[in-house]
């Protein structure tokens, strides 16, 4: 069964949405865990894999499903990653550098120690009984 070129780009943005929110989540989704601690349990793996895939160098393998998508979808592709095609394009016009990756990955790492520094590591004041 083939699928229309409508359908593989429709593809396409439905990956380029699903990374865009999981690198949201990367980013911020430690403030969940303010609220609900469980959300550690996901966001901690996701949190080290978005600072590996920056401190690597790697790209993503969502960047290269969405590149196939489109291709089949007959739209152009584009070179580089996601975070340097859609995120830090709108940044940082120049594009990204090696030292800009790493500062992403330090980014995400302080955020989320500070965010779970807060959900964990401060004192609990004791209930007051009644």
């Amino acid at each position: 069964m083939t699928l229309s070129p409508a359908t593989y780009r429709t593809l396409a943005d439905t990956v380029v949405v699903i990374h865009f929110g999981f690198v949201l989540f990367v980013v911020l989704g430690g403030i969940l865990v303010l609220r609900w601690r469980r959300a550690a349990r996901a966001h901690l793996p996701c949190a080290a894999w978005g600072a590996l895939i920056e401190f690597g160098g790697w790209i993503c393998p969502l960047t290269p499903l969405e590149h196939r998508l489109r291709d089949l979808g007959h739209e152009p592709g584009y070179a580089g990653g996601f975070v340097e095609h859609y995120i830090t394009r709108a940044m940082y016009p120049a594009g990204l550098t090696r030292g800009m990756q790493i500062a992403i990955g330090l980014f995400v790492i302080a955020v989320n120690v500070a965010v779970y520094w807060l959900a964990f590591g401060r004192r609990r004041t004791p209930a007051v009984p009644a």
